[in-house]
């Protein structure tokens, strides 16, 4: 790499630090954005402005989202009393994918994991019972990973959850055990809602 010019050590440099770039693919895509037009080039950086400038977290959800409130939350047509409770926004969409499910979301931003010090307090837990308290929700699908730290988070929120009149039930069947939301197949995850049961 040293034999290329600085302006190009210095692109290669910078999409290597990207998750899942190594250092040839890296190459492999400043090569690319050399040869495509400049406006393809603008356009590309212009949307990574945007993205840093423009997304927040929804401040009913906390999913991400271009507005204070997301397009799911904003929808009169979505079950308002039906909430699925979820790691991240990445999970949020990753449910959609799948059609099946017309309730409203809760993002937690994490789960539960002593060993990393992320305890209650770290994640929208707090927020989530606010909501609860609000009178409005009936039904609470946990859907945190099948992971050891998606199984003690759905645990805990059961706990926190029992002294308010809301049913709480849990994805189930398609959902292998270790598996990871965000990287489970629509039909799977339709599935897994579809099947939830009762905690």
């Amino acid at each position: 790499m040293s034999a290329y010019p600085p302006s190009i050590r210095n692109a290669i440099s910078h999409l290597s630090r990207l998750p899942g770039i190594g250092q040839k693919t890296a190459e492999r895509l400043a090569m690319h954005l050399l040869h495509v037009p400049d406006r393809a080039v603008h356009e590309l950086a212009r949307s990574l402005v945007d993205l840093k400038k423009n997304t927040r977290m929804c401040s009913v959800c906390f999913t991400l989202s271009d507005t204070p409130v997301c397009a799911i939350c904003g929808d009169p047509g979505r079950n308002a009393s039906l909430l699925c409770v979820v790691e991240g926004p990445t999970e949020v969409m990753a449910i959609e994918k799948t059609t099946v499910f017309k309730g409203v979301y809760h993002v937690l931003h994490g789960v539960l994991s002593p060993m990393d010090g992320i305890g209650p307090d770290d994640i929208r837990i707090r927020e989530l019972v606010d909501r609860v308290k609000k009178g409005s929700v009936k039904e609470i699908v946990i859907a945190t990973d099948t992971r050891v730290e998606g199984e003690a988070t759905a645990a805990y929120l059961v706990e926190v959850l029992k002294p308010f009149p809301v049913t709480v039930t849990r994805i189930a069947s398609g959902m292998p055990a270790g598996g990871e939301v965000r990287y489970s197949d629509p039909v799977t995850l339709k599935n897994a809602m579809e099947k939830r049961y009762a905690l």
